[in-house]
């Protein structure tokens, strides 16, 4: 998959408007071809009172000759309409483009973000970004910018008219330009602090439905529906309270703007009736000065819509470059370069690892951790919670970056490969499945669609969902809900193993994925899974004996640390922390059995 063309406006700063630029510059010719047609249409429209002056100056003097005058008002009509529709379609085309590329441009930068990034940014923050945010900016592209140009290009246009009908007339309405200025300045300001207070109460309200739909069986089982209501409801009230000041601003400046120029108009028909009964001014001459009198102030009365438009458009143009601007934690490096062949060995050289949020306090996840994977070996790493298993597979999958020179694929540091083979070559099952909404087959063919049916049943058998697919009611081809909501935990473990299974990667990486399966499934995948993957390197994560005696290796990890190496065997005569786990885990075993047979002698 091929990315986007580089965001070409990473250093432009200032207002973030100015960063919207290049995004209207890459469909130039259309937007001010459109700007053109649109000015011309208002060009045609300051033509039409000159044709209406000299008819009502022709009714007054007597004279009935009104067909040329009428014919040339409807023919400039015709001609305003089609400039104005071909023009407005233009610059809304851009709008929509510039809007489509932005949310692209977005979603994969969103696809190369790590760890870190996702505990800054909530899902739901993110999505308000994604869809009314860049909603904010198209609106703002495909009709802000043509309000501006358009409505300015009028208002010089029917000040040049109004001047050589009227100077005197024209002049009086001088001095009120700069107040309309500072009015519409003041607000503006206000209504960008508002507007980001209301944008971010917006993303605020969608965290909040994201986490509840996730979380409503957690929700539900605690009985927390009134609390979560209540919570809803004040985050809602929060936003509508800071939506309506914002339309108070909107209104309150649209209000002011209507007032000033009504003012205005009224100063204009009073001197300009006076000239008129003293004869010093005609009637159609005033009548077409009245027409340019409200073209020239169209700008200052939509400046209300205008200026909301900007400041809105601005403040979410600014919440996305937040986004854009925050660098992926894990990327190629520039002298990055892929291997021809992957074989599968592996070798990790003291590496020790902090996790970001945890350097400068606690201990480290993993402490001078060295060892040599052969290629098709097969590797189980045992270790009680928090040993750094997890943390081990997640950065030899390049899903955290491990230190330069501390792991090593088939003799090649890992982070001088490019990202994209390494997971491409590097498969991992994690402990946590998610299964997309959609059909069971397209969830295990989830790295190629066009896989046969024929490939996707052989891995559902590796993984021993064959008998429980078949079971259901429309087996390959049935919903399995949101995050696989119809399926147990085991078989969503299933189900992502046999994702994993139907790569056939040289690595493959297992974090503990047996977890939720009873141990009678577990024994009969981990008997196939040797011979499935004979040849190709695996590792697998597990907190049971009964797992790790299937590897070739067993690597005991304590506190970060290697502690242990080697065989099932050698490890339980040496009598350390393996043979203890083991031991404590067959206690346990032994006691599950016992209440087992007492239940069911009970029963």
């Amino acid at each position: 998959m091929e990315s986007p063309s580089p965001p070409v406006d990473r250093h432009i700063h200032g207002h973030p408007l100015w960063r919207l630029v290049p995004l209207v510059q890459k469909h130039k010719w259309r937007f001010w071809g459109g700007m053109s047609l649109i000015n011309f249409g208002r060009l045609l429209e300051a033509f039409m009172p000159l044709f209406l002056k000299l008819g009502i100056d022709r009714i007054a003097a007597g004279d009935m000759r009104l067909a040329m005058p009428a014919l040339a008002i409807l023919g400039l009509m015709v001609l305003r309409y089609a400039a104005f529709n071909a023009g407005r379609r233009f610059v809304r085309e851009v709008g929509v483009d510039a809007a489509f590329e932005l949310r692209q441009r977005l979603y994969w930068h969103l696809e190369l973000q790590g760890p870190a990034f996702f505990s800054k940014f909530t899902t739901g923050d993110l999505m308000a970004r994604a869809i009314n945010d860049i909603m904010l900016i198209r609106q703002l592209i495909g009709m802000g910018t043509r309000l501006l140009f358009v409505l300015g290009f009028s208002g010089i246009i029917a000040f040049i008219f109004m001047f050589f009908q009227s100077p005197m007339l024209t002049l009086l309405l001088v001095p009120a330009l700069p107040v309309f200025a500072v009015i519409g300045w003041i607000i503006a300001k206000r209504i960008f602090d508002q507007s980001t207070l209301v944008q971010e109460g917006f993303s605020s309200l969608s965290s909040q439905v994201q986490e509840n739909l996730n979380g409503i069986r957690t929700i539900q089982t605690h009985g927390q529906e009134d609390r979560e209501t209540a919570r809803f409801e004040a985050a809602s009230d929060r936003y509508a309270k800071d939506y309506y000041r914002l339309m108070s601003l909107n209104s309150g400046l649209t209000s002011a703007m209507l007032i000033a120029t009504g003012f205005t108009t009224l100063v204009v028909v009073g001197y300009g009736g006076m000239q008129v009964l003293e004869g010093s001014l005609t009637l159609g001459t005033f009548t077409a000065f009245l027409f340019y009198l409200s073209m020239m102030l169209a700008p200052i009365r939509e400046g209300g819509v205008m200026v909301t438009l900007f400041q809105r458009g601005g403040s979410a143009a600014a919440r996305i470059y937040e986004i854009l601007d925050h660098e992926p934690e894990i990327r190629d490096a520039p002298d990055a370069a892929p291997l021809d062949t992957i074989g599968g060995a592996l070798t990790l050289h003291h590496l020790s690892y902090t996790h970001p949020a945890q350097k400068g306090e606690g201990w480290p996840a993993l402490k001078d951790v060295s060892l040599e994977i052969k290629k098709g070996e097969m590797i189980a790493l045992l270790g009680r919670v928090g040993s750094g298993k997890s943390t081990l597979l997640r950065l030899i999958v390049r899903l955290l970056d491990p230190p330069p020179g501390s792991i090593y694929l088939d003799g090649r540091d890992i982070r001088m490969l490019p990202v994209a083979q390494v997971r491409g070559q590097i498969a991992m099952v994690p402990q946590d499945p998610f299964l997309f909404a959609t059909h069971i087959a397209q969830n295990i063919s989830y790295d190629n669609p066009e896989r046969a049916t024929d490939e996707v049943w052989r891995a559902a058998e590796s993984a021993d969902l064959e008998g429980t697919i078949r079971r259901l009611p429309e087996r390959l081809e049935t919903l399995v809900g949101e995050r696989g909501v119809t399926l147990s935990g085991g078989q969503k473990q299933r189900a992502s193993l046999a994702r994993g299974l139907i790569r056939e990667t040289p690595v493959l990486l297992l974090d503990d994925c047996f977890s939720s399966v009873d141990t009678e499934t577990e024994e009969f995948i981990l008997s196939r899974l040797k011979e499935l993957r004979r040849g190709r390197t695996t590792i697998m994560v597990s907190h049971r004996v009964s797992t790790a005696r299937h590897a070739d290796r067993i690597v005991v990890l304590d506190e970060g640390r290697i502690a242990e190496t080697g065989t099932h065997k050698e490890l339980i005569e040496r009598n350390g922390l393996y043979a203890t786990l083991e031991r404590q885990q067959g206690r346990r075993d032994e006691l599950q059995q016992a209440l087992d047979q007492e239940s069911g002698g009970a029963a």
